[in-house]
C-alpha cells in the first residue's frame, strides 16, 4: 500500500466533486495520469486501495456522502448479494471488479496485436472425452475436451464471434483471434479437470452453465490442483457468449457456487 500512498494524498487534497470524479474516472477506464498509475497494481493493491478510499470517505475526507444519501435499488440489490456470499467469494467478486478499473493503453491489443506460437495438440486417440456430472451441453464438453488437448482452433471456435473469455482476475478477452492468442500463450499444460455442474435458462435464449473443478498447471505440478469455476453463458445458437474463470479458495466454495 506504500504505493498507492502519494495518490491518496493527492485525492484527499481535491475538492469534493474532484474527488468523486477521480473515482469516477477509474470505474470508466478514463485517461488520467492517476488512471495509468492505477493500472500498474498489483490485484490486492487495487482491491487495498479501494478499502482506503472508502475508510476516508466515511471519515469524510474524500467525496462525504451526503446526510441521507441512499442507495439506487439496483446498488442496494448488489450490495446484498455480495454480503451474502461466502468470505472468499466476496473477495473473488470484489477483486474481479477492481481489476479492471484505470487506464491501460495496451491492453486493448494485448493478444489481438500479435500471434502466438502454435501448441501441437494431443493426438485423437490419445484424448479422453470429458462427462461432467449435471452437464449435458455438447458446447461445454467439447470446450473442455479441446482445451485438454491443447486443440485451441476448435476450442475457439465454439464462441459467437464477439464472444469472451475472462481468465481470473483479468478482464474478459473479447473476439476469436484474441482469444485463440491467449490460448496459445497462457493455456499450453493446462489439465482441466471438472466435476460437477449445474444449468439454467437465462434471458432472451440464452442458457447459464456453472461447472466447478480443478486444474493441474505445469508449474505447480501434477499433485497441486487448483479450485476452479467455469461460468459459461451459451447463446441462442449454443455458442459460447461469455466464459469466466473464477480460482477459488476453498473445496467449500465449489459446494456453495453449485447451490446458488
Amino acid at each position: 500500500m506504500a504505493l498507492v500512498e502519494g495518490v491518496l494524498n493527492e485525492i484527499k487534497q481535491m475538492s469534493p466533486e474532484a474527488q468523486s470524479k477521480t473515482m469516477f474516472d477509474l470505474a470508466s477506464n478514463a485517461d488520467t495520469t492517476i488512471g495509468r498509475i492505477y493500472t500498474s497494481l498489483r490485484v490486492n493493491t487495487k482491491l487495498g486501495f479501494w478499502y482506503e478510499l472508502g475508510q476516508l470517505m466515511k471519515q469524510g475526507l474524500v467525496a462525504p456522502i451526503p446526510s441521507g444519501y441512499q442507495l439506487s435499488p439496483e446498488a442496494t440489490t448488489v450490495l446484498e448479494t455480495i454480503k451474502k456470499l461466502d468470505p472468499g467469494q466476496q473477495i473473488t467478486v470484489l477483486r474481479n471488479t477492481v481489476v479492471n478499473m484505470g487506464y491501460d493503453p495496451d491492453f486493448s491489443q494485448e493478444y489481438g496485436k500479435r500471434s502466438a506460437p502454435r501448441s501441437t495438440p494431443t493426438a485423437p486417440e490419445e484424448r479422453v472425452k470429458t462427462q461432467i456430472e449435471g452437464i449435458s451441453e455438447q458446447t461445454v464438453l467439447n470446450y473442455i475436451d479441446y482445451m485438454n488437448a491443447f486443440d485451441f482452433t476448435p476450442a475457439v471456435g465454439l464462441f459467437a464471434e464477439e464472444g469472451a473469455l475472462q481468465p481470473p482476475f483479468q478482464k474478459p478477452i473479447v473476439g476469436r483471434e484474441a482469444i485463440l492468442n491467449y490460448m496459445r500463450q497462457e493455456c499450453v499444460g493446462l489439465k482441466m479437470m471438472p466435476q460437477q455442474g449445474v444449468s439454467e435458462p437465462a434471458e432472451d435464449g440464452y442458457r447459464q452453465v456453472k461447472v466447478t473443478g480443478k486444474v493441474q498447471t505445469p508449474w505447480f505440478g501434477a499433485n497441486v490442483g487448483l479450485n476452479i469455476a467455469w461460468r459459461f453463458l451459451l447463446d441462442p445458437q449454443g455458442q459460447i457468449f461469455f466464459v469466466a474463470i473464477d480460482l477459488l479458495a476453498s473445496p467449500k466454495e465449489l459446494l456453495n457456487l453449485i447451490r446458488q
